[in-house]
């Protein structure tokens, strides 16, 4: 997630961007860090010490898969230490713009969405301690960016709720419902119908099969939400 000075016009250069945000270290939202370091020398990096640290994902070691980022691991990422931010914790990126910092794991029917390793051997659990989202205010209400919410959406927005005091207006983003049992499922489409979200914009991790039975439960609320798409908020 970027932010930079021409976002208002839709295009955002990396040159001229004010801040990025790691939402967590796994490769699929990594890959765009060594292009800003090459492109723009100033704008800091928010992200959680975990997300450097080398991840996998698999059944067994036999069949485990790295998915982390090298530049995340190695030493030319630790060379920008000046530019480095701990997303660690609660935190303003930009004016208007904030980062959860951890979120909580405080509902039982949620887990990270995976079998997620610290190692090959896939015997050290990955707890995605480094999952973040960040947030903006739009009126009287909250507007929330979610990367994959390995933390839970329900955990994630539920925590924003208590941060900001605020109604949470819509959430955007990856729901990493893909592989949800359907008490998961069931259980996420009766807190978001139970906070009140106005509008829901699922992509990515959500899955298909979990994008669809969301919009057949919240007809009104969910919202396509494809790449390419751009928002304006007023």
């Amino acid at each position: 997630m970027v932010i930079g000075h021409n976002a208002k016009k839709l295009g955002i250069k990396l040159e001229r961007a004010d801040a990025l945000v790691l939402s967590h270290g796994h490769y699929d939202h990594t890959g765009g860090i060594g292009s800003l370091l090459s492109t723009n020398t100033s704008c800091p990096i928010w992200m959680h010490p975990a997300s450097m640290e080398k991840k996998f994902s698999g059944t067994s070691p036999s069949e485990v898969r790295c998915i982390s980022t090298s530049l995340l691991h190695d030493e030319k990422l630790r060379s920008h230490t000046n530019r480095l931010r701990d997303a660690s914790f609660h935190s303003e990126v930009v004016p208007g713009l904030f980062l959860t910092g951890e979120i909580p794991r405080l509902n039982g029917f949620e887990d990270t969405g995976g079998q997620f390793f610290l190692d090959a051997g896939c015997s050290i659990t990955d707890p995605l301690a480094d999952d973040i989202a960040v947030y903006f205010e739009n009126g009287d209400s909250i507007i929330v960016l979610l990367g994959c919410a390995h933390s839970g959406v329900m955990n994630t927005i539920s925590f924003i709720a208590k941060l900001t005091g605020k109604q949470i207006g819509v959430v955007m983003g990856g729901m990493h419902l893909e592989k949800a049992s359907a008490e998961r499922l069931s259980k996420t489409i009766e807190g978001l119908r139970g906070m009140g979200v106005r509008e829901i914009y699922p992509c990515h991790c959500t899955g298909h099969d979990a994008s669809i039975a969301l919009h057949n439960a919240l007809p009104s609320m969910v919202r396509q939400c494809s790449v390419g798409s751009k928002w304006v908020f007023a």
